[in-house]
């Protein structure tokens, strides 16, 4: 496995991560949990060294997995969390709104730790922008936790420029974590352009559109009942059918490349910018190794600009978003 730099951070991991959220969480019933441990250390196996979850996913039970899975590996591994939400203590919804009040992130710190088995949070992202506390107040607390060690280096999700510059100024931000794939661009217009001047690293989450650009679905699919994927305006069956546009192209230059669709997609966004780590997730072994192998994959300029190209050519339909959602994006 190749490793990348995280922006001018040092903090070196496998050029791509695993995103946990879907062993425990959201895209129907929660797979077993000892074929979860298996994956994940099949994963540490393959040089996969960055794990992402949160307090959120389950809520609580995907920290309790990784902190499980990852116990007698704990000095291979970089594990990414996250603070924001308001909980409900008893676990029947996973959140109940905001909550970035500094007594809260300190108390999210401390309850990940014991959940995930660590001593320190190597990378501890705040999961949404909090409006009504100012960035400022978040970034100071996170440095706290810094200058104590229990937690190593500070992350931004989902965040717009203007949050991650006052961010910044106050603790060095190591890495943002935002949707980026080739159905969704528009962290080109600001926020790539924005990081590389700060040093940023950028994480990317749902490289492979949850699912959809894996080819394995189309108009016809059908998601479990606690799918999340339901609500999404984007994975309405109009919108499925038009958007396999896209998975068509990937499928072409899969083609040429004795490649999958899917390992065409994460090639494209390695080869955006070196400290760009994505982070796809996937409950099964052979979808995993699937993912490695677009490490390999090697997209020539060439490849790149007909990519580009063509892909210019197709509108996606549908937001990524219901709008109660989407007004937590880009603050």
């Amino acid at each position: 496995m190749k490793l990348r730099k995280l922006g001018n951070s040092g903090l070196e991991v496998s050029a791509l991560g695993l995103g946990c959220m879907g062993m425990s969480f959201s895209y129907g019933p929660p797979p077993d949990r000892q074929e979860m441990i298996s994956l994940l250390h099949a994963a540490v196996d393959r040089g996969i060294t960055l794990f992402d979850t949160a307090e959120v996913y389950g809520p609580f039970t995907n920290e309790e997995l990784l902190g499980e899975a990852i116990s007698s590996v704990r000095d291979q591994v970089v594990i990414a969390t996250k603070f924001g939400f308001r909980l409900d203590p008893e676990g029947k919804r996973a959140w109940l709104g905001l909550d970035s009040r500094p007594e809260n992130i300190r108390k999210v710190a401390e309850d990940s730790l014991k959940r995930l088995r660590i001593d320190t949070i190597d990378l501890f992202y705040q999961h949404r922008v909090d409006p009504n506390v100012p960035i400022e107040e978040v970034a100071g607390a996170v440095k706290e936790l810094i200058r104590e060690g229990k937690v190593r280096h500070f992350g931004l999700s989902e965040a717009g420029i203007r949050t991650i510059r006052r961010a910044h100024a106050v603790q060095p931000v190591t890495a943002v974590q935002s949707e980026y794939s080739i159905w969704w661009r528009t962290p080109e217009q600001e926020l790539l352009p924005t990081l590389e001047e700060l040093g940023i690293g950028f994480v990317p989450y749902s490289p492979l559109g949850k699912g959809f650009l894996t080819g394995k679905i189309n108009e016809n699919t059908k998601f479990e009942s606690t799918d999340f994927r339901n609500i999404l305006p984007r994975f309405s069956a109009e919108a499925r059918q038009a958007n396999l546009a896209m998975v068509d192209l990937l499928g072409r230059i899969a083609a040429s490349k004795q490649a999958t669709p899917a390992q065409i997609a994460l090639a494209w966004l390695l080869a955006q910018k070196p400290w760009i780590a994505p982070i796809p997730g996937t409950t099964k072994l052979s979808r995993l190794e699937e993912n490695i192998g677009s490490v390999g994959v090697e997209l020539t300029p060439d490849d790149l600009r007909e990519i580009d190209s063509a892909a210019s050519k197709i509108t996606v339909q549908g937001e990524r978003y219901p709008e109660e959602l989407n007004r937590m994006t880009g603050l």
